[in-house]
């Protein structure tokens, strides 16, 4: 969830509801049926408003929430820069507009990135995120058919193929895959193993090793040689990315449920 908050600013958009006033990001193309933990985030809020009311923002709950994430799983602590508002609304056409999809090139994956203020070391980086969760066949199944501009399956390594078309055979688009095969629920740098292997889940994760940018391939080799770079890096990185500013004279609050505006 929390590399998908973030491309209208850490202002908690991503939370918000559907309402007849406008259509927000979760039922955007990059996060329908693929974000998940609403509920987990409505509990904490919960607890919050009971013992501080309108105090801490749905958008720090989300910041906090994913840098426990991080650490539960096995990566770095960082401080969290707290006093976020909340927005006031969401934009799914901007959801659509600016998260990159599951088949993006790097040309694309770095413009999006970069109109953030983001590196292209940045979005490297952040990418490890997907070192754990999982991502449903319809994002990947250009990868199963050889049907993408940035990937042939000859890069991919043939039993990871053929466990994938397996998985997905049965036409179910809802069907989940670990982002990460080796080791999908500790936060380490065996994506990017998995990359150099050939066994990159959607196109926008294997061109960073075997697209058409050295650079990234560079990265993507020095987090496998040295895992402890990577874990300082996305420290960094989600530093950076945390302290993304929402859109110049946006307003915002503290909302009593980061599913509506109050």
């Amino acid at each position: 969830m929390f590399m998908l908050n973030v491309f209208q600013g850490c202002d908690a958009s991503v939370l918000l509801d559907d309402t007849p006033n406008f259509s927000g990001e979760k039922t955007a193309g990059p996060n329908l049926n693929s974000l998940r933990g609403f509920e987990v985030i409505d509990n904490i809020k919960a607890d919050l408003e009971y013992a501080c009311p309108q105090t801490v923002s749905c958008a720090d709950i989300l910041s906090i929430a994913a840098r426990d994430s991080v650490v539960l799983s096995g990566g770095l602590g960082w401080q969290v820069q707290m006093g976020r508002k909340d927005s006031l609304t969401a934009s799914k056409t901007a959801a659509n507009n600016n998260i990159p999809g599951p088949n993006s090139n790097i040309a694309t994956l770095v413009t999006n990135f970069q109109n953030l203020g983001l590196s292209l070391q940045d979005m490297v980086t952040l990418s490890g995120a997907h070192t754990i969760g999982k991502a449903r066949c319809a994002t990947f199944s250009s990868r199963l058919n050889n049907n993408n501009a940035g990937v042939s399956n000859s890069e991919m390594n043939l039993d990871f193929l053929q466990s994938l078309q397996q998985l997905c055979s049965a036409n179910n688009n809802t069907t989940l895959a670990n982002l990460d095969d080796m080791t999908p629920s500790t936060f380490d740098n065996h994506y990017y193993v998995n990359l150099l292997s050939g066994k990159g889940l959607l196109v926008s994760d294997q061109v960073l090793a075997t697209g058409d940018d050295d650079n990234t391939r560079e990265i993507v080799q020095n987090y496998v040689d040295d895992p402890s770079v990577f874990l300082e890096d996305f420290k960094n990185s989600m530093l950076k990315m945390g302290s993304l500013p929402p859109p110049t004279g946006t307003n915002g609050e503290i909302r009593v449920n980061c599913r509506v505006i109050n």
